[in-house]
């Protein structure tokens, strides 16, 4: 939020120089190494992979967390530098999420301090590609309905079943995996590359996401130590207490996604012309680039109110249940102004508004889709449930 990016309420002033510094570096990687990637990437469906151990370098993996290897940032830092990788595509921040806010994070979370040195240092450099594998072909608002199952056979486990809509779990050395164990209780489980009985598949025909690798994969009597459980993790609260994370990550992300399209959006309008004028200076197009500022400036203090609030330890889950399913609709529909402000030209990837608008479809669906998080929230304010029959 410097004087180059939307800061209509001089937010910038609530952050502190440390949290600045972070955004701006993230700013530049963006600008200097990300940028002239993204297109050719979009279009071919690919993912630049030596960007992956760049990331880590920087410190961008769970970069509120403090041991092996992290930077020991502020919640708001994290979510400032997933608005920049958001701002290139939603698909560098993805990344992010997945190798940090979901897998670095259930193996610090979960984790034996073996497992911690183990692999921990990998993961936060980028120099081990980690995947998170929850979700189900038929379960996945409802992950507690999983069906992989973990049977403990002497000192291994034997994992069955199978996952979908994975980031990275076709290319990742550690895949945290969740699944039932004998008692029907929801384990952490850590499948390395290349274990037997493992396979995966990469999904094709993507039209949203097209930068991120996303696969599904198959646990067919794939045998692992019993050492790789993650002791910690006893139920469905330990991976949900990830995605909450991620959620978090997400809520400031997009954010970054909005505002550029905002910022190409206005920039076409005051150069391109209509009827003698520049269509920045109708009354329907104002109306509109008025309603992207309003949003967006409503979505950043709720996502800094956030992060404030996880510094101090007093946030719960819907509340972040509340920013993820705000701003992903806000982002959403600032896209889809922006690229009725373009007109023609939206639709083409000259223009980075028809790309973010397709990545937002998949954000406004997964980490919990926008009814979901409704649901979590009404849950919340009423005291009554509304899942299931």
């Amino acid at each position: 939020m410097t004087p180059t990016s939307l800061d209509y309420y001089s937010i910038e002033d609530l952050l502190t120089d440390e949290e600045r510094a972070a955004r701006d570096g993230a700013r530049r990687f963006v600008d200097e190494e990300v940028m002239q990637e993204v297109v050719p990437c979009h279009r071919a469906g690919k993912f630049p992979e030596h960007l992956t151990p760049r990331m880590g370098s920087l410190g961008f993996y769970a970069p509120y967390l403090k041991e092996h290897g992290c930077a020991g940032l502020t919640y708001t830092a994290y979510g400032l530098i997933m608005q920049e990788l958001e701002r290139a595509d939603s698909g560098l921040r993805s990344l992010a999420s997945v190798q940090g806010a979901l897998t670095i994070h259930a193996i610090h979370s979960f984790g034996s301090p073996e497992q911690h040195a183990r692999w921990l240092p990998g993961l936060v450099s980028g120099e081990r590609v980690g995947c998170f594998a929850l979700t189900e072909h038929g379960h996945g608002s409802d992950p507690g309905g999983m069906e992989t199952r973990a049977k403990r056979d002497g000192d291994s486990y034997i994992l069955n079943g199978s996952k979908c809509w994975i980031g990275n779990a076709s290319i990742a050395d550690v895949k945290v995996v969740w699944a039932k164990d004998d008692d029907a209780r929801v384990g952490g489980f850590i499948v390395e590359k290349d274990a037997p009985g493992f396979r995966a598949q990469d999904i094709e025909g993507k039209f949203s996401l097209r930068m991120s690798r996303t696969s599904e994969c198959w646990f067919e009597n794939c045998r692992i130590p019993a050492e790789n459980r993650l002791p910690k993790a006893s139920g469905l609260g330990a991976p949900l207490s990830c995605l909450s994370q991620a959620r978090a990550g997400i809520a400031w992300g997009v954010i970054g996604a909005a505002i550029d399209c905002y910022e190409t959006s206005l920039a076409y309008a005051k150069s391109r012309q209509q009827f003698g004028r520049p269509i920045a200076g109708f009354q329907l197009v104002q109306e509109k680039l008025v309603w992207m500022v309003q949003e967006i400036t409503k979505a950043q203090l709720l996502a800094l109110r956030l992060t404030r609030m996880m510094e101090a330890g007093t946030v719960t889950s819907a509340q972040i249940s509340l920013a993820k399913r705000n701003n992903t609709w806000m982002a959403l529909e600032c896209a889809r102004k922006a690229r009725d402000i373009l007109g023609a030209a939206g639709i083409t990837d000259r223009y980075s508004v028809i790309r973010h608008l397709m990545n937002l479809e998949t954000v406004y669906t997964y980490e919990g889709t926008h009814d979901i998080h409704t649901l979590a929230v009404g849950r919340d304010i009423t005291g009554i449930s509304a899942f299931g029959g």
